[in-house]
């Protein structure tokens, strides 16, 4: 079983910063793509940013220029770097992945959740 553990959340003030990290329990170097979603209260979950195995990455438009996603194949981590944040941001941040099982079958894989609080 593929278990996916965050962490990094907390409380700061707008224009502040936050690393969040993603733990996977098992190598990530032969998934394809690692991805990080939010939901904040009253609003559907949302996906923020996502990476491939190949380290291409694509962006939310409401954090692109903010936020930054990166891998560490090694560490078998993935990061969300959270720069000049906004109230807006405010959420509770999962990590998540798709791994095929099998030729004709995946699963998705989703992390407990960190929660992120940005004050005005």
């Amino acid at each position: 079983q593929v278990q996916l553990v965050e962490s990094g959340g907390g409380l700061v003030q707008a224009g502040g910063s936050l690393r969040l990290s993603c733990v996977v329990s098992e190598s990530i170097s032969s998934i394809n793509v690692m991805d990080w979603y939010r939901q904040a209260p009253g609003k559907q979950r949302e996906l923020v940013a996502a990476i491939t195995s190949g380290g291409s990455t694509s962006y939310a438009d409401s954090v692109k220029g903010r936020f930054t996603i990166s891998r560490d194949n090694a560490k078998n981590t993935v990061y969300l770097q959270m720069n000049s944040l906004k109230p807006e941001d405010t959420a509770v941040y999962y990590c998540h992945t798709t791994i095929r099982t099998a030729p004709w079958a995946s699963r998705d894989y989703w992390g407990q959740g960190t929660q992120v609080t940005i004050s005005s």
